[in-house]
């Protein structure tokens, strides 16, 4: 697997697939996280300054980067702090080979910012996990209004081999940072994997046909367009039977789109918008994250 392909099944897995690019991260290559960074990372450099993107007439309606879908933003997001969404990875004919729990811890003040802390935790099953052991959590401290990423964390333990990368996002380089956390100077408007995963929801797609802008993966910047690609009625996953709206997901590297993967996430029409499947089609295999339970 070549390392683009990698890294951008790292950005799909934790939109709501992790366990794919864990299955695909066990038998080939990516980056890995390395303990000792430099007092600051520039992210920024990775793509051109207009991040490739061109303006499109309406209709469609294009949401630009880092703009709120609306002013009430904060107030009318779909999910809840407590929520809780459990999903389990299928890749190829091997049938739960990990699984997934998605989950929004709380809202608070993070720096004198309003931030919703948003967290994931991946964990690799037999017979896949006699072979690659993973047990990784990834934490994202995102504004409550544009779920911009303020701060993204990444604490893996693969094999036994503990890593950990703490990135405070800075498009300034004047944002307070802890200790233990590295600076990472991004394009106004990026959002981590988690954050971009909560953002879709808020969108309108009855109203929204298309939402772009930055998105930072921990390793390399990226530009990703999601597009409504229609109603999807009974999508079938353990958690039940859905009514869905379908997005489709295209990344692009310096304003060169990712041709060799192509992701489908469905969301649910219920209020919450919930995700309840996403579909990866890599060149190494094909791979359906379905939602198992939700509380």
């Amino acid at each position: 697997m070549t390392k683009p392909t990698a890294t951008i099944a790292v950005l799909a897995a934790l939109v709501c697939a992790v366990g794919a690019f864990y299955w695909a991260h066990g038998i080939g290559s990516s980056p890995r996280v390395s303990k000792a960074q430099p007092a600051e990372v520039s992210a920024a450099s990775a793509v051109p300054g207009n991040l490739g993107l061109s303006v499109q007439p309406a209709p469609p309606t294009i949401a630009e980067p880092g703009r709120a879908p609306s002013s009430s933003t904060e107030a009318t997001v779909p999910f809840r702090a407590g929520e809780v969404l459990e999903f389990a990875a299928d890749v190829a004919k091997l049938s739960n080979v990990a699984n997934l729990r998605l989950q929004i811890v709380d809202r608070r003040n993070f720096f004198g910012k309003s931030a919703w802390h948003l967290q994931a935790f991946a964990r690799t099953e037999n017979p896949l996990r006699m072979m690659f052991e993973l047990d990784d959590q990834f934490d994202s401290y995102s504004d409550a209004t544009t779920l911009a990423s303020l701060q993204y964390e990444m604490h893996l333990n693969e094999r036994g081999e503990k890593q950990e990368s703490i990135q405070r996002m800075t498009t300034t380089g004047a944002e307070h940072a802890a200790a233990n956390a590295t600076q990472t100077r991004v394009v106004a408007g990026t959002r981590d994997p988690l954050g971009l995963m909560q953002y879709l929801r808020t969108v309108d797609w009855e109203k929204v046909r298309e939402v772009r802008g930055p998105v930072y993966d921990g390793h390399k910047l990226y530009d990703v367009r999601a597009a409504y690609a229609g109603a999807a009625g009974g999508i079938s996953v353990p958690a039940g039977t859905f009514a869905t709206s379908k997005i489709d997901l295209r990344v692009f590297d310096a304003g060169v789109e990712l041709k060799d993967a192509h992701f489908t996430l469905y969301l649910a029409g219920n209020p919450a918008r919930t995700p309840v499947l996403l579909e990866a089609v890599m060149p190494f295999a094909t791979a359906r994250v379905a939602l198992v339970k939700m509380k």
